[in-house]
């Protein structure tokens, strides 16, 4: 190691001034080691060397040095003190990059940079004596508080590059690179360092170079350095920034070196030009060839001469064979080329013309719809819905409604067509072409297409109602009542009135019973009773009344009112159904001025009623009784025949 080998210098080579200075930063640095109970680093010194140090090397409290934890610091100072002392004189950069260590790099620079430390004297440190005395001074003093030098007036200073902190005590690096002190020249970049700085090209050196500790590029030997690419048959020459491989083997005459540095035997008998005499044949042997009694053996597409003593080329194109097969045929010399025809390609394996398959060499830019190939050449096509254009390539829409395709209208797209019909026709799911007739009355909303009856036809549709009774409305689909009484169709009698219900009518007639005389179409009165009691019970009036609704009525609907003509204060009535309603449809309700005949519970089907309705009016101690003779006439609610397509 580097202290090793100084190891047998002087012990008091360190009595420098500078030395001296650097020794002091080392022995600081080891107090603080030594307090924060960390690891001396550097190499201690043996007991003898320590036992024969000179007196002044002695502690306040006579205790020698080498009972002090940092006397191998001590000299581990002076050893890196000399390392920088030697650069110095040899002219190398004190910025060496040496593998010493933090504070030894420190001393070793120091000691550098001063060059005679015994006639120079460092900025911001005072000069002292040799070792002994400032040492003694330091130890007494503030050595382990001052990070540097201290001085004989109780100062701490610093080494050079730094500077003192504001504590008094701390040193901190000055970055001469930020300040612009540096010597750097063009082309160099400033890079601090503890107590330096140092200069760095800014470009690279380039491959094969490496920059040096001088800032020099220096060329790389590739082959000391076995980071070469050379193989085992090869050699490694350097050169300026690369190398070279060269064969370690020289080739005998008959063979040829590779880049590989293997021998290749030369083929005399290919390389030269008839080696051989004539009627002998060469036969080529490992880096030579002899000659022999030429037997010729011709290869494929040559034949043995007439004389027997060469090889004559076979004209292919002239054989039976026809080895183009219908292309032209060009022939060379041991062998031949076809020609091919448009469409063709010659395949120099097979030796024959090939088709080219024009659709899959140029997809998408022959046909603008389908491609197919064809012996040399190829056709377009088109899609369903087009036609073939007059260039043969694109493709025109087919106007496919020329040909009728639809069995009503047919609308022509781009590409195909569409079928439709017209009104009261649908298209069949079946083949999209054929038009269906639409049966109207079968359509989930055809019940009410007509009132009655629908009737399907071809396209459309019609209603009927029931041969009497009704008639088809101007809209065409609903059935009107007939009134038989107005346009005089009924079949009463001259004694008889022509009451019209829905779909037909009835013929009435009525008798005024015995004491009652008639005053009116529809009312007797009864005659004078002349005090009988029996005749004052019977009723003063009997009047007739006709009504018409259809069945399903609402329950609870008003049918029928009566009363008297004008009311009294005092008035008591009472108001009841006497005969005609044994199946309980109707009830009577007494009302303020009278009373109301109202439907009681559903009637279903069509029937009449004949009811006797009685309303007794108490006057001033009197009662009067009035009737009424109701003939109800409950009609159908409205004919519906359900459809039936059969029927049609």
């Amino acid at each position: 190691s580097l202290f090793f080998l100084t190891a047998s210098l002087p012990l008091f080579v360190c009595a420098s001034e500078g030395c001296q200075s650097a020794c002091l930063l080392c022995v600081s640095y080891s107090i603080e080691l030594i307090e924060s109970s960390a690891v001396c680093p550097f190499r201690s010194v043996p007991q003898s060397e320590m036992l024969s140090l000179p007196n002044h090397f002695v502690l306040q409290n006579n205790m020698p040095l080498s009972a002090s934890p940092s006397s191998s610091i001590f000299w581990m100072c002076c050893d890196c003190c000399l390392v920088g002392k030697a650069a110095q004189e040899q002219g190398l950069p004190c910025d060496h990059s040496l593998s010493m260590g933090y504070q030894c790099g420190l001393v070793s620079r120091a000691c550098c940079v001063h060059g005679d430390s015994d006639n120079q004297t460092q900025p911001g440190i005072t000069s002292q004596p040799e070792c002994g005395g400032g040492l003694l001074t330091c130890f007494g003093g503030l050595l382990g508080k001052c990070a540097h030098v201290c001085e004989g007036n109780n100062t701490c200073a610093c080494f050079k590059g730094h500077k003192l902190k504001p504590d008094g005590r701390s040193c901190e690096d000055i970055n001469e690179c930020l300040l612009g002190v540096s010597n750097c020249r063009a082309g160099e970049r400033c890079i601090n360092t503890e107590g330096s700085f140092r200069c760095q090209r800014e470009v690279s050196c380039g491959t094969g170079y490496e920059l040096t500790d001088t800032n020099n590029c220096k060329d790389i030997n590739e082959c000391e350095a076995g980071i070469h690419n050379c193989g085992p048959e090869l050699e490694c020459q350097n050169t300026q920034g690369s190398f070279r491989c060269v064969p370690k083997v020289k080739c005998g005459p008959g063979y040829l070196q590779d880049a590989l540095g293997s021998c290749i035997d030369i083929n005399e008998c290919v390389i030269q030009t008839s080696p051989c005499l004539r009627g002998q044949v060469c036969v080529n042997t490992a880096g030579s060839y002899t000659c022999r009694a030429n037997v010729l053996n011709c290869g494929r597409g040559y034949h043995l001469s007439d004389d027997g003593t060469r090889c004559v080329d076979v004209d292919e194109c002239k054989g039976p064979e026809k080895v183009c097969e219908g292309h032209g045929c060009v022939n060379q010399l041991g062998s031949y080329r076809c020609e091919c025809e448009t469409g063709y390609s010659f395949n120099s394996i097979t030796r024959l013309c090939e088709d080219i398959n024009e659709c899959r060499h140029y997809p998408g830019r022959l046909c603008a719809h389908k491609c197919e190939n064809i012996l040399g050449s190829y056709q377009c096509s088109c899609t369903t819905g087009f036609k073939l254009a007059a260039d043969g390539r694109n493709c025109d829409d087919l106007n496919e409604c020329e040909s009728n395709p639809c069995s009503q209208e047919c609308a022509n797209v781009y590409g195909s067509y569409q079928c439709y019909c017209r009104r009261g026709y649908q298209l069949s799911d079946i083949d999209g072409m054929t038009c269906e007739d639409i049966d109207e009355c079968a359509l989930p909303t055809g019940g009410h297409i007509c009132s009655y009856r629908c009737h399907n036809t071809p396209g459309s549709f019609h209603c009927s109602c029931p041969v009497s009774g009704y008639t088809l409305a101007v809209n065409g689909r609903s059935c009107q009542d007939i009134d038989e009484c107005v346009t005089g169709t009924h079949t009463c009698g001259e004694n008889q009135s022509c009451f019209n219900v829905q779909g037909g009518f009835r013929c009435l007639s009525f008798e005024c019973p015995n004491n009652y005389r008639r005053v009116g179409e529809t009312r007797c009165e009864r005659l004078l009773c002349n005090e009988s009691v029996e005749c004052l019970t019977m009723p003063l009036r009997i009047t007739y009344y006709y009504l018409t609704f259809p069945t399903n009525i609402p329950v609870f609907t008003n049918i029928f009112r009566m009363g008297p003509s004008h009311t009294v204060s005092g008035d008591d009535i009472q108001i009841a159904i006497t005969s005609g309603n044994e199946g309980g449809f109707f009830r009577t309700e007494r009302m303020p001025t009278g009373g109301v005949m109202s439907v009681a519970k559903l009637i279903s089907r069509p029937q009449d009623f004949d009811l006797s309705v009685e309303l007794k009016l108490r006057r001033y101690g009197s009662v009067t009784t009035h009737l009424a003779k109701v003939l109800v006439f409950v009609t159908q609610e409205e004919p519906r025949v359900p459809y039936n397509p059969l029927l049609e």
